[in-house]
């Protein structure tokens, strides 16, 4: 018998390489063929309910790295919660109304949308989506996420936009709803109305101009002589031909001041805040030859003043918002420019004068037909002819407020539209109430989105375009007054339940109106239904609404939500103002957020950067489960930085957490745990301590799962894997797996406890490497009724791994391990000076001092020979040459090579090779094995 043949070396199918690309859609084709997500659904169906609800991505555009973070951080919980015994289903949406979905189709339309109906634009609209919502489909399958992939729910579905208009109808009848002139952030490009989510702030270089307006000569305060001009400083000249009011701060004081002209004649005279008068002087070149007089703004409330190029008169007025930080103390107001002026203008019963249409053109005036921006320099030009151009060469660089979509800077623009009242029943203030009794991970997050509820106006929910919901209501076509009876309106948006709000469009509103239905105003029977949509965060803000009922599985509210940093002024924000104004109540429990993904530079990833890294990219390269890994790698609350270094570092990390399981299965064979393994009170010391650790491990983990520390749990299975496994426990336990018998009970207890860490491990990595995970599973020996995937099992819980070592024993150990990285330290300095080649040549000797160590390293003298993978070992106190102190206190180490022969088998030193008459070519503890298997043992 050859005496390789007699060892127990390491064997599995388990391959060493994974191939995780072509591994990967085999299990995924295997999953769907076998129903395992139905199968997982019928397996916790009388568990506890979690509900994570999807927050929707959108249906435009190939799946990104950023909208995989945040898909895999989802499936990561639900699988979790799935494994920690929860009854966690998944129902993935998607997002399909809204603007970029509409302007990428008329593109793709060109000329032929101008000979197509709003109903065929629609359709358009809807077959883009489709597309979109296949393709993100796929990525998110093969990225190994579980759920409901077959029924998603889609907020263009005709279920859905029933309850989307539906919500808003509660709103109107609840009395939330208004209609009203406002100024809006408006996108001259897409001409529409934006949300505040759909406002991006980005630098701008504007000018930087001062103007002057005469003070007319009609109520001017006492000792205020005639013939002056107020300042004002703008960095949007095109609003001058909309000034309506110039602004003054009622506290602080204004003062009259005299411009030195070099002239033997009076100067010019102008007002402007005193505080600012040396400021402004610098700014513009002026040397103020005298100060004529100091009022405050209230004293000055009766003046009035003549526009710089236009017949118009305009009023003092006076408004706490006016400051000293820019500007002249006096701000211009247009009232339909502004939501300060709006207010303003409202207050003192100014028109709200907006001469701007919906592209962004001057409508009358001196600049009709130019847009605005067109006009900036055509405005400084006519105030320089007409004289009261102060200053207007100059430009500043500022942020300004930009369309997310398009990139383009926004106008305020006064139009008639639909708007939610934040103060309407404390709306506004039940939010914020609602806010604190959420969760919120990072815990900022509440600040966060409480100061954007705080801040924010009115919620204008209009849009003016086509592809979304429209705003069910009618209008007269006799007299023109809205038709708002909510029972009435109910009766029509039936329709959106058959058809969707195709209805809308498809129907008359005679067809959708109940028979007989007349205006509450003049009595006629004719309407017209309202043209403007919902606003699309409306739409998603109701997907709660719309998702979680129907069954125990969609219980609201849900248990978390999961989004990006931006979500705090989009879903998360949305759903909160619709659910606590439809259900008194916020629709989350728990609101967790992750942070934008970045290239190696920092800069966030954009296809027109080219530095976009796709996930399919990294699926056709390494694996899905390797991108997995590297989204749990990281704390994903704060920036994830991506380069094709840490993805190649990740695979390396993924590499040795699969070699660790490899070991486990290669030294599994034969090894059954039902009539092989061996009781805990039986098994070897270490090995007990081993389960010991991964007990805790198991504790620690379920904790860190709970508590979505998903990076947390990473780096304690990573470093379980490479430290305590692979470097230390894998160490150690390899002669006695290799070389002992194979059914003695010293290999039977490293086996059970490989088995038992092996089951542990896999069930906590599954949630990240769901692939693998699944692979190692079916390589794994089977006992008892063990769920045919590993998705189908629960976490292992600390009591199902522990073997009961004391806590005594496992102190001991520790102390053990101290006094092993001493004596590998010698090792190793004897193996550079040569005196060895391998530690199994050498021999090792102890000498302790104090009252500790030496006790427990006589009482596990038997264990160190193993333990410092050595030859023999004395433990002694008497001293040696060549002993040198380790850093470990009472504690010296000596190295020498061992006595007698190395055993062919074991390659262990013994003075017993060659000394014995049965196997003289092997030791002592290899000749009784040897004749074991002889005999057939």
């Amino acid at each position: 018998m050859e005496l390789k043949e007699t060892l127990n070396l390491p064997r599995t199918d388990f391959p060493m390489k994974a191939r995780l690309p072509e591994l990967e859609p085999r299990l995924l084709e295997r999953w769907e063929k076998e129903n395992l997500y139905q199968k997982l659904r019928a397996a916790r169906k009388n568990a506890p309910v979690f509900v994570l609800h999807d927050g929707p991505p959108y249906a435009n555009g190939e799946v990104h790295l950023g909208t995989a973070l945040t898909k895999v951080l989802k499936d990561f919980i639900v699988k979790t919660r799935n494994m920690a015994g929860f009854n966690a289903a998944f129902l993935p949406g998607w997002d399909c109304h809204g603007l970029p979905i509409e302007i990428n189709v008329d593109k793709e339309l060109g000329a032929r949308k101008a000979g197509m109906s709003p109903l065929e634009v629609r359709r358009a609209c809807r077959a883009y989506a489709e597309r979109f919502v296949k393709l993100q489909r796929e990525t998110f399958v093969r990225l190994g996420c579980l759920g409901d992939w077959q029924n998603p729910y889609l907020t263009m579905s005709p279920e859905y936009e029933f309850v989307i208009a539906d919500a808003f109808l509660t709103f109107l009848e609840k009395g939330y709803v208004y209609k009203g002139l406002r100024p809006v952030l408006w996108c001259w490009r897409d001409q529409t109305a934006l949300a505040e989510a759909e406002i991006e702030y980005e630098m701008k270089t504007s000018p930087s101009l001062w103007a002057r307006y005469p003070i007319r000569s009609d109520g001017l305060p006492k000792g205020f002589p005639p013939g002056a001009f107020a300042v004002i400083w703008t960095t949007t000249p095109w609003t001058l031909p909309a000034s309506m009011a110039l602004a003054f701060h009622p506290q602080l004081r204004y003062a009259l001041v005299e411009r030195d002209t070099g002239s033997p004649d009076s100067g010019e005279r102008y007002l402007l805040a005193e505080d600012l008068v040396a400021r402004v002087a610098k700014e513009v070149g002026w040397r103020v030859a005298k100060q004529l007089g100091a009022w405050t703004g209230a004293e000055l409330g009766g003046l009035t003043f003549q526009h710089p190029f236009l017949e118009r008169a305009l009023p003092a007025v006076l408004a706490d918002y006016v400051t000293l930080e820019q500007g002249s103390g006096i701000v211009h107001t247009a009232p339909g420019h502004g939501a300060e002026d709006f207010e303003t203008g409202r207050k003192y019963g100014i028109e709200i004068y907006c001469p701007v249409d919906a592209a962004g053109r001057f409508t009358e005036g001196p600049f009709a037909g130019d847009s605005i921006w067109d006009a900036n320099p055509k405005i400084i030009e006519l105030l320089r002819q007409r004289g009261h151009l102060v200053s207007g060469d100059a430009t500043i660089d500022h942020s300004y407020p930009h369309c997310w979509r398009c990139h383009q800077p926004l106008l305020f623009r006064a139009t008639e539209q639909w708007f939610i009242g934040l103060e309407h029943h404390r709306l506004r203030q039940r939010a914020l109430e609602e806010i604190k009794k959420a969760k919120w991970i990072p815990a900022w997050g509440q600040e966060r989105i409480s100061d954007m509820i705080r801040t924010r106006p009115d919620w204008c929910i209009s849009r003016q375009r086509l592809w979304g919901v429209p705003i069910p209501v009618f209008y007269c076509e006799k007299c023109g007054e809205k038709f708002l009876d909510v029972p009435t309106l109910r009766t029509a948006v039936k329709y959106f339940k058959r058809e969707g709000a195709d209805a809308w469009f498809a129907h008359a509103a005679a067809e959708l109106l109940p028979q007989g239905t007349r205006c509450e105003s003049c009595g006629h029977t004719g309407f017209r239904q309202e043209t403007d949509i919902l606003d699309v965060w409306f739409d998603s803000g109701c997907s709660h609404l719309a998702v979680l009922t129907g069954g125990p599985e969609r219980r609201w509210p849900a248990d978390v939500y999961l989004e990006g940093l931006d979500q705090y002024r989009g879903w998360f924000h949305s759903s909160l103002l619709v659910a606590v104004g439809v259900k008194d109540a916020a629709p989350y429990r728990t609101v967790v957020t992750n942070a934008w993904v970045l290239d190696a530079q920092g800069r966030p990833m954009s296809k027109s950067l080219g530095n976009v890294i796709a996930p399919n990219e990294i699926c056709e390269k390494y694996g899905a489960d390797v991108l997995r890994l590297l989204i749990a790698s990281v704390d994903y609350h704060g920036d994830l930085w991506v380069s094709a270094q840490l993805v190649e570092q990740t695979a390396e990390a993924y590499r040795k957490i699969r070699n660790t399981f490899r070991f486990c299965l290669s030294n599994l064979y034969g090894f059954d745990p039902q009539a092989d393994g061996v009781a805990p009170a039986e098994m070897e010391e270490l090995d007990r301590w081993l389960l010991g650790e991964t007990a805790a491990l198991v504790e620690r983990c379920r904790a860190w799962y709970d508590a979505y520390e998903f990076h947390r749990v990473y780096h304690d299975l990573y470093n379980f894997c490479t430290v305590t496994l692979s470097a230390l426990y894998f160490d150690i336990v390899k002669d006695r797996l290799y070389t002992f018998a194979p059914r003695s009970r010293a290999r039977r207890s490293a086996q059970t406890a490989l088995d038992r860490v092996a089951h542990a491990l896999v069930r906590l990595a599954a949630p990240f490497l769901c692939f693998t995970s699944e692979e190692i599973w079916q390589h794994l020996p089977r006992a008892g009724e063990t769920p045919a995937s590993v998705h189908l099992a629960e976490f292992p819980r600390r009591e199902e791994v522990d073997a009961g070592l004391d806590a005594d024993q496992a102190a001991a150990w520790e102390k053990l391990f101290a006094v092993r990285t001493a004596v590998l330290k010698a090792l190793e300095q004897a193996r550079q000076a040569k005196k060895i080649r391998s530690s199994l040549e050498a021999q090792v000797y102890l000498r302790v001092s104090g009252d500790t160590l030496g006790p427990l390293l006589r009482d596990y003298q038997g264990e160190l020979r193993a333990l410092f993978i050595v030859s023999s070992v004395a433990v002694g106190g008497e001293a040696r040459p060549g002993l040198v102190k380790a850093e470990l206190p009472g504690l010296e180490v000596g190295v020498a090579p061992a006595e007698g022969k190395k055993c062919e088998r074991c390659w262990n030193y013994s003075p017993r090779v060659g000394t014995l008459k049965v196997h003289p070519s092997v030791c002592e503890r290899c000749a009784p094995v040897l004749s074991a298997l002889a005999s057939g043992e």
